[in-house]
């Protein structure tokens, strides 16, 4: 769906947790052979918090940001907080991630965009369309996940695939003659694959106060082979509505930044004609850290040199619901 709005990513910046976890400490949590995990997710390491929370990292990660689009915290005008994984359930992360800033007393209004993995993707269409309505000058979104607490040893597939990230992105308006712009923008949810990708616990339905609470429903639970299946089935549509030809080749991408879902989810983006080399990829050194996993991945294709100003980027992906979603920007 074409959308051509002017805006520009100004600062980018990422924090990775100190902790860095081996495969070969999974394969003893969760009790299967020595090699499995690197075999099955393509997982090396992955980051897993210690002392650190959401909005500390989020915050970390968005002082990188600001630095370099050479803004003070008090010049945005909004802050938001994409991630999949909340701190807490009330007050929003968004209002954790504003104190974090030192902006506790400032009145900035922060609030969360939440559509699990593909939050980051949402909230730049939520921010592109403020932005171009004049409503909001800059913006702060930051994506924070701290999946590592909610892992069940017993599902070894999703335990040993996900990481704990953040990434944060200053978006701003692009001044007239640049080429940054977002140029097209879709998403589809099928509510038929609701509890394919799940953590039944922690709301309103199974409390934990709730008499037989089964600790088990507060972690996370994830039926791979069918969400491959059902992606499968929807991709190629989905695709072309985003952006006509990209389900065949690459059209005039430059570089895909992809949700890194799975060593299987990334080696399905092959049957589209979509180049290796020019598919960004941290599941191997970051695993798949939920909605921080595109804008980290971002991250490293800039920071890289994989991506300069001009280059036309597709961020793309799946995440619970079921839902899938992609953007084509000029970074």
């Amino acid at each position: 769906m074409q959308v051509n709005i002017p805006l520009k990513i100004i600062g980018l910046g990422r924090y990775l947790p100190k902790r860095v976890v081996p495969s070969s400490e999974l394969e003893v949590m969760c009790g299967v052979p020595a090699g499995w995990v690197e075999r099955r997710n393509g997982v090396r390491e992955r980051r897993w918090v210690t002392d650190e929370t959401s909005s500390f990292m989020s915050a970390e990660a968005g002082r990188e940001a600001l630095e370099e689009a050479k803004l003070k915290p008090n010049q945005l005008d909004l802050i938001i907080n994409a991630s999949g994984t909340g701190e807490q359930a009330i007050p929003d992360t968004g209002v954790l991630i504003q104190r974090q800033l030192g902006l506790g007393a400032s009145g900035i209004p922060a609030m969360t965009v939440h559509t699990t993995c593909l939050s980051f993707v949402a909230a730049m269409d939520v921010a592109s369309n403020f932005i171009s309505s004049g409503r909001y000058k800059n913006i702060l979104i930051c994506s924070a996940d701290v999946a590592s607490c909610g892992i069940n040893p017993k599902e070894p597939e999703s335990a040993s695939l996900v990481g704990d990230a953040a990434a944060a992105v200053v978006v701003t308006r692009a001044n007239e003659g640049d080429a940054s712009r977002i140029h097209h923008s879709h998403f589809k949810s099928f509510g038929d694959g609701a509890y394919l990708t799940t953590i039944m616990g922690g709301g309103s339905r199974l409390h934990p106060r709730f008499a037989g609470h089964n600790p088990e429903d507060d972690l996370f639970h994830m039926d791979g082979p069918a969400v491959l299946r059902m992606v499968r089935g929807i991709a190629h549509e989905f695709l072309e509505e985003l952006y006509p030809g990209l389900s065949k080749s690459m059209v005039d991408v430059d570089v895909v930044v992809p949700h890194q879902a799975s060593k299987v989810g990334l080696m399905m983006l092959e049957r589209f004609g979509w180049k290796e080399e020019k598919i960004v990829r941290t599941i191997e050194t970051l695993g798949n850290c939920v909605a921080a996993s595109i804008p980290v991945t971002l991250y490293q294709g800039v920071r890289d040199g994989r991506i300069e100003r001009g280059n036309k980027v597709l961020l793309v992906g799946t995440g619970a619901g079921l839902s899938i979603g992609g953007m084509v920007l000029t970074f």
